[in-house]
């Protein structure tokens, strides 16, 4: 081992009397003399304890600022004052000499390494290389590279093959906005990173490869989330030929629950198979498609019940509530959680308690009282429940019950069972929306998943027979503690039937031809049914470590704004650069 004989986390009792040679960082001295000090020296693997004992030693030490790595040659011997924190706390290191490897040419550092993780988050990306050192901060990566190791080992094992797929690709309409490369020979036309691998594992599916995975790079231009990095992220991608949705199931419910509960910081995972959940009954039952299936509270409809009391807000809208029992959280809690709910929906909620004496006081309990025992009734409320309600047009009144329930959960720990990894499948999801936007017809989720129905329920749409809204298509989501770990789909590999589809969004068989030439073309050439999935890793890391943010398990993540602050990117090039690529960059006219 190059400087080094041990690692600072091997040296035991049983090693005492050796000559050894230590490498590693020099986190900490603690000075107790003139001559006397104790030096704690950090490695990957651990610390231990050097203790200097000389004038000489001294003077050396004192020259160095923290963080400077050094080499110790010395020997181990027993501590008189053991430390059972820590593994090499029985033993400690009398140097011979100490050579100095890298300095640390600053006095202050931008913070405490091992309190790294209290710094403002800005901080800690600009200076990530001494973030990473801190132990608690490194363990994620380290969680990361294991969990990868033992994804690709399950797939594998599965009979899975891992290919590579282009990372300079063609735009296409995949739903968030491409990264786009200049073509150098190729004046006026662009590459794209790829947003996922879509296309290149489908074409892989008609060229007679089997079951195909890797561990994907995909790239979207998209604003960043507590569970979404901006720019980059990483996916156990794979793909079935001749699969159903119940194949792609199959696999992952047997690849993904051993690795959470080993890798997990809860060492319960759910068993095959995971709980299905139409994509409408999951909107209605807890007011989500990503539903935290710990917590035990479900959306009951109260629209009729809640109808002519004299309250403004619910009149005419659909009306949702979150019964809670035995909740014992104090007014200021309960204020709270109406202001956190509504930050987050932009929608007010309400509420009323049945107190213990059985009545309903509090929030809008005065224009409930004509209607007491219907309530208490319907919603089998007992004393000391509590209710939150939630009102607005059907979907709005849903997505607030849902963040209601998310809160609720954090606010009642008796309706949470936190220790635990629990998974579901959102099945059945539309297959078309009415654009926010746009206020027309268009794709809800994936544009190449097969109709439930097939060519037949297509064609009904198109002559007016049936609302393209009620068509549903085979896809699916994999969910875990509320969090949306993926999107798979059963494909469409008829021609046909694509056409047909993408004709209800306004788009012709040439559209088709045009946008997607490779895929309609070997589709032509006769395609196997194929089907599947695509977990994404960060998020999946993020949930195992316990993180609130997917930067914490990302080596090096960039920021809120998709800046790199530690290496500076995005940054300028030269106009050199901008000539060979024939752009020109064009300022924003000031108004």
């Amino acid at each position: 081992m190059q400087n080094r004989t041990h690692h600072c986390n091997e040296l035991r009792l049983s090693d005492v009397g050796k000559k050894v040679q230590l490498s590693g960082w020099m986190e900490n001295v603690r000075e107790v003399g003139g001559s006397l000090a104790f030096v704690i020296l950090r490695d990957f693997y651990g610390i231990t304890q050097i203790v200097i004992e000389t004038e000489d030693m001294m003077a050396l030490v004192r020259e160095l600022n923290k963080e400077s790595t050094i080499s110790v040659r010395g020997t181990v011997r027993e501590r008189a004052s053991k430390n059972p924190a820590i593994p090499t706390g029985e033993i400690e290191v009398v140097p011979d000499s100490i050579e100095v490897l890298g300095r640390c040419r600053y006095n202050a550092l931008p913070f405490q390494i091992n309190r790294s993780t209290e710094a403002d988050e800005s901080i800690r990306l600009k200076y990530r290389y001494l973030d990473l050192r801190n132990p608690e901060v490194r363990k994620n990566i380290v969680m990361r590279c294991n969990v990868v190791a033992d994804l690709r080992s399950a797939m594998i094992a599965h009979d899975f093959l891992e290919i590579t797929t282009p990372i300079l690709t063609v735009s296409s309409p995949e739903g968030a906005r491409d990264y786009l490369v200049p073509a150098r020979k190729h004046p006026g036309r662009f590459y794209a990173l790829p947003q996922a691998p879509q296309q290149f594992k489908q074409l892989l599916m008609t060229s007679g490869f089997d079951r195909y995975f890797q561990i994907a790079p995909c790239f979207r231009d998209e604003d960043a989330r507590g569970d979404r990095s901006p720019g980059e992220f990483y996916q156990l991608d794979m793909e079935m030929a001749f699969a159903s949705q119940d194949d792609v199931f199959a696999i992952l419910e047997d690849v993904l629950p051993p690795i959470f509960a080993r890798h997990g910081k809860y060492h319960v995972a759910s068993t095959a198979p995971f709980r299905r959940i139409p994509y409408m009954e999951a909107m209605e039952t807890y007011g989500s498609d990503k539903p935290d299936l710990r917590i035990d509270l479900k959306v009951w409809d109260v629209t009729d019940l809640m109808q002519d009391i004299g309250f403004g807000p619910f009149e005419g809208q659909t009306v949702k509530a979150v019964p809670v029992s035995s909740m014992t959280c104090t007014r200021k809690q309960i204020d709270q959680f109406c202001a956190d709910v509504e930050v987050v929906t932009g929608s007010k909620p309400f509420w009323f308690r049945l107190d213990d004496q059985g009545e309903i006081v509090g929030g809008i309990a005065k224009f409930l009282q004509g209607r007491k025992e219907q309530v208490i009734q319907a919603l089998g409320l007992e004393k000391g429940s509590f209710v939150a309600l939630s009102c607005g047009r059907k979907s709005a009144a849903q997505k607030t019950a849902g963040v209601m329930i998310k809160q609720l959960g954090a606010l009642c720990p008796q309706h949470m069972n936190t220790e635990r990894y629990e998974f579901c499948w959102i099945v059945d999801f539309p297959m078309y929306e009415i654009g926010e936007e746009s206020g027309e017809l268009e794709f809800c989720h994936n544009p190449f998943s097969m109709p439930n129905g097939g060519l037949e329920i297509l064609k009904k749409a198109e002559r007016g027979e049936v609302d393209p809204l009620s068509i549903t298509a085979f896809q699916y989501d994999l969910v875990c503690n509320g969090v949306e770990l993926s999107s798979g789909a059963v494909r469409n590999h008829d021609p046909e039937i694509m056409i047909e589809a993408f004709r209800l969004v306004r788009l012709g068989e040439e559209d088709v031809k045009a946008k997607f030439p490779a895929m309609y073309n070997a589709f032509c050439y006769g395609a196997p049914p194929h089907a599947g999935i695509a977990p994404g890793v960060d998020r999946m890391v993020m949930l195992l470590a316990g993180c609130d943010t997917i930067r914490e398990v990302i080596p090096f993540p960039m920021n809120k704004n998709a800046q790199d602050v530690m290496m500076g990117a995005p940054g300028t090039v030269e106009q050199k650069q901008l000539d060979e690529l024939h752009i020109a960059v064009v300022s924003e006219e000031q108004p």
